[in-house]
């Protein structure tokens, strides 16, 4: 074992660190050792870009720091054995054949080993070394943390390219007054978003051609229901996961009783419990969100039925069928995950006459915005069928600000309600 993680130090030592793309979400470059004694952790779904937020900040370390001192490990290496010794072997290692500790620890999906969280906390107490941890599960998150590293932890969750982020990716330059005057700069935009729209906002798949982009998305299906869901939780039926997440790509809705009902006509023998615990697995792994019901009684907002939002559009396109057109659809996905990532308190909501509000957005346990998502609100029942959802809404549950998103902006469709174009929404403007 030392041997072999000598060579993967000596590997580290000679390696170059990629060129970096600037993202929004960086780690903050620690400043003293205040607080040596709590863990940095970084989680997200797989393929958001953790390892390179990692390496961003590591490069920005290795202005003051050395190699020597700055020790990076994946454990997903096929080399590393998934045991505790690995962990427990790891700072000796680095001493023994650097000379001295590492001052900085970087260890992706540290959470395949077991004990690891024992781990952590002993070098925590015992070690004056700064720990920055990944993890591709929830394992790490604050809602799955391990009682020993409760108080113990910062979390930054990262996720697929905002759009602003997806313009830089593609080296275009953004300025809003300019792509609302110049006509030729409108076309680019629009012809960009057309892309972050259908393909989604996971890096990889952003940085490579059109024709590939399918085929990747496709792929990291298949690793996350293989390493985060069947592997983590010791499920054999592949077969049955991935008609569940099928489902729930194509459908608008869902009750725990209609999807077991779907299954039950598909001939898959299942309990209610089982199928239950498998969507918290899948919620488990970031790949599915799933929106509430807005209701003061906890009762309600289970009986009514949830809504699933998937961490990138790109699966949408990649795996559904039925929505594989429903552009409509595709753009409540990408809303939604804008209104997550700042960490805003959601609900959908619906009358007894099926109105329907997209998003209801709280603040401290008051309804503080409405929003209605709608591709393209010239079309006139379209238009008719959000605005009068949105002012019923709005009286129902006592709310003045009242918001429509849609691809442009038509002429005023009612006083009361704003009318937002999604690229300034997207950037930030709205």
């Amino acid at each position: 074992m030392e041997t072999i993680l000598k060579t993967i130090l000596a590997e580290w030592r000679e390696k170059t660190l990629p060129e970096i793309i600037k993202r929004d979400t960086e780690l903050p470059l620690p400043a003293n050792d205040k607080f040596i004694n709590k863990t940095t952790v970084i989680t997200g779904f797989r393929r958001t870009g953790k390892t390179y937020l990692l390496f961003s900040l590591i490069k920005k370390l290795l202005q003051n720091y050395s190699k020597e001192e700055i020790v990076y490990l994946n454990f997903e290496d096929e080399r590393l054995p998934q045991k505790t010794e690995v962990l427990t072997a790891l700072i000796p290692t680095c001493l023994s054949f650097f000379g001295k500790k590492p001052k900085f620890l970087f260890l992706d999906e540290i959470q395949n080993l077991p004990l690891w969280s024992k781990w952590v906390r002993r070098i925590l107490d015992n070690e004056r070394v700064h720990l920055f941890l990944t993890d591709s599960s929830s394992r790490l998150s604050s809602f799955e943390l391990p009682t020993e590293l409760r108080g113990r932890s910062w979390e930054v969750r990262v996720y697929p390219l905002t759009f602003k982020e997806f313009l830089r990716f593609k080296n275009f330059k953004v300025n809003l007054e300019e792509i609302n005057y110049l006509e030729n700069k409108k076309a680019q935009i629009f012809h960009l978003f057309e892309e972050y729209f259908l393909y989604g906002g996971l890096p990889e798949v952003v940085l490579s051609p059109k024709e590939k982009k399918i085929e990747l998305l496709q792929n990291y299906f298949q690793t996350v229901i293989k390493r985060e869901i069947l592997d983590r939780y010791q499920i054999k039926n592949e077969l049955l996961i991935k008609t569940v997440l099928k489902l729930l790509l194509n459908s608008s809705y869902f009750t725990l009783s209609k999807l077991f009902n779907n299954l039950k006509s598909l001939g898959f023998r299942i309990g209610k419990t089982t199928l239950n615990n498998y969507l918290d697995y899948i919620e488990s792994s970031y790949f599915l969100k799933s929106l509430l019901f807005y209701s003061p009684s906890v009762k309600n907002q289970l009986f009514y039925p949830r809504k699933p939002y998937f961490i990138d559009n790109g699966f949408i396109t990649a795996l559904s069928t039925k929505f594989s057109k429903n552009y409509g659809r595709l753009l409540e996905n990408l809303i939604f995950w804008q209104f997550q990532r700042k960490e805003n308190e959601i609900f959908y909501y619906q009358d007894e006459k099926k109105n329907e509000v997209d998003f209801v957005l709280m603040d401290q346990e008051k309804v503080k915005k409405l929003y209605q998502v709608c591709f393209d609100i010239s079309d006139f029942e379209a238009q008719e069928r959000e605005v009068k959802a949105l002012i019923k809404g709005g009286k129902k549950l006592d709310c003045n600000n009242l918001n429509i998103i849609t691809t442009a902006k038509t002429n005023e469709i009612d006083k009361k309600i704003e009318v937002i174009d999604v690229i300034s929404f997207l950037l930030g403007d709205k």
